[in-house]
């Protein structure tokens, strides 16, 4: 859920957080809900999506489950669209996304800071996110993120490379990446903690964002943080 609401941690992740910390070389960031806040550029633009086949919706914080998964995969298992129903509802979002909902996001208090310090001490930093690549990186350019990142890793405006896992190997080999054991996915849904573990690399599930500690437990994630400082302080 996000906002940060008080979270309770299950005892073996908070011992494993202390006890356990990893030197990781290479850190794979998710975007939207990991570095970004954007539920409401989402969020809005699904609204204005839905709203092109009739479908009002009251309550905006219902659509927050879009943050994350892929469009056309989200639609279909909300909304039980057809295919061919949720490839015109993604063509409808980035009418709205485009001209307006890329900027409506904000970068999450603290980010920026963990960024340099991670940056300066010498880590490799890359984004494996399921936003189509030109948008992230007109959004990491747009909040002056994206000079920390050696890869930019995203899917394509064509349906390819949509799948999380997809989206790490190609961030993994486009940085020449191999030292597995050394490389961690960090991320707020269970899409990157699935990934992660189809890629051989651990994976820190992030609370502050817009998953739960439920869908990271189901998927063994390696550690689970609640706040941007804890996150730095697990990987610094």
């Amino acid at each position: 859920m996000a906002g940060g609401d008080p979270v309770e941690i299950p005892l073996e992740y908070q011992i494993k957080c202390e006890e356990e910390p990893m030197k990781y070389e290479y850190l794979l960031f998710d975007l939207d809900g990991t570095l970004t806040d954007s539920g409401k550029g989402i969020t809005n633009s699904v609204a204005y999506a839905l709203d092109k086949f009739q479908i009002n919706v009251t309550d905006k914080a219902e659509l927050n489950r879009f943050v994350g998964p892929p469009l056309v995969d989200a639609f279909m298992e909300y909304y039980s669209f057809s295919l061919e129903e949720a490839r015109l509802a993604t063509k409808y979002y980035r009418e709205y996304f485009t001209r307006k909902g890329m900027f409506e996001n904000t970068v999450y208090d603290g980010v920026e800071e963990m960024l340099h310090k991670l940056k300066e001490s010498g880590r490799h930093l890359l984004v494996a996110t399921s936003k189509p690549e030109p948008f992230s990186v007109k959004i990491l350019e747009y909040f002056k993120l994206s000079a920390f990142f050696d890869v930019i890793a995203g899917s394509t405006l064509y349906e390819t490379r949509v799948n999380k896992a997809e989206v790490i190997a190609y961030a993994l080999s486009s940085a020449g990446i191999t030292e597995k054991e050394k490389t961690v996915m960090i991320g707020d849904r269970k899409h990157d903690i699935i990934g992660a573990r189809k890629n051989g690399i651990d994976s820190i599930g992030v609370l502050y964002g817009y998953g739960c500690r439920e869908e990271f437990e189901a998927e063994n994630v390696s550690y689970i943080v609640e706040t941007v400082a804890k996150l730095y302080e697990l990987i610094k």
